[in-house]
């Protein structure tokens, strides 16, 4: 993968760059001063990032692991993939970036789980392709990072792992475009009867998923750009066709009966 198709994220921005980790700014300004300055260079101490390498392969997490043990910057250990062994190691050792084998991941609970329970931890997803779906899914679950294993050279994946130590954010241009495109989508929920026969407009439905996503009346007509007035017409019409009569009963509906799918826009004159 070329160089320039990678984004490189610092301090809440995106910024293409022509490799990951080679523009940084911190805000400071370089001062001239009228005083002699030394000509001996000052040591640069070489800061030791903590990893962790999570994989259900043991030969493959054995390579990795030693790979990564020839840098001198980082301290690297190695654990099963799986929640309980994860949860002991961590539990005892001090950990700053967790490589996570994507393709062996059943779920995204485990990005979750320390998204929560470890939110200083940064997890990076080692994965051999850009599915979109699980790009957009491990993203949202709290990955850091995104690194394409298969394609792209070892040396990378060093530097991925100090970025994303650093808070920055690890993905390339293809990926950003992935979760922009659900940024942008409006979502809905499918809602059926037991037959599989649809119940709602799209537009109802659109407000199913918004108010099952927890938007007030005013949230919901923000996002569909439509009045307060016309939403709780929507939730009306939507309480008769489903037979319920209140918005906790509708929530538990959607939950139950209903099927997420992409959307497109509908215009607020719909």
């Amino acid at each position: 993968m070329a160089f320039g198709q990678w984004i490189h994220h610092k301090d809440g921005v995106m910024v293409p760059t022509y490799g990951p980790c080679r523009l940084v700014h911190d805000d400071s300004m370089s001062i001239l001063r009228t005083t002699k300055l030394s000509t001996a260079v000052p040591a640069v101490e070489t800061e030791i990032v903590r990893v962790l390498v999570a994989d259900s392969g043991p030969i493959q997490s054995q390579l990795l692991t030693r790979a990564l043990k020839e840098r001198r910057d980082l301290e690297v250990s190695a654990v099963a993939l799986d929640g309980s062994a994860l949860q002991d190691y961590m539990q005892s050792n001090s950990v700053d970036v967790v490589l996570i084998a994507g393709n062996h991941l059943k779920d995204f609970g485990l990005l979750r789980w320390l998204r929560v329970s470890h939110p200083g931890v940064a997890t990076v997803l080692l994965t051999e392709n850009d599915d979109r779906d699980l790009v957009v899914s491990a993203l949202r679950a709290g990955a850091k990072g995104i690194f394409l294993f298969a394609n792209t050279p070892f040396s990378m994946l060093c530097k991925c792992i100090q970025c994303v130590s650093r808070g920055e954010i690890w993905i390339n241009s293809q990926q950003m475009n992935y979760m922009l495109e659900a940024l942008s989508e409006v979502p809905t929920l499918r809602v059926v009867n037991s037959n599989g026969r649809l119940l709602l407009t799209p537009r109802e439905e659109q407000v199913v998923a918004l108010v099952a996503d927890g938007l007030t009346n005013r949230g919901v007509a923000a996002e569909l750009g439509l009045s307060e007035h016309t939403i709780k017409k929507y939730l009306l019409r939507i309480f008769d066709k489903v037979g319920i009569s209140s918005r906790v009963e509708l929530v538990l509906y959607a939950v139950s009966h209903g099927e997420h799918r992409p959307a497109e826009w509908m215009p607020s004159t719909a």
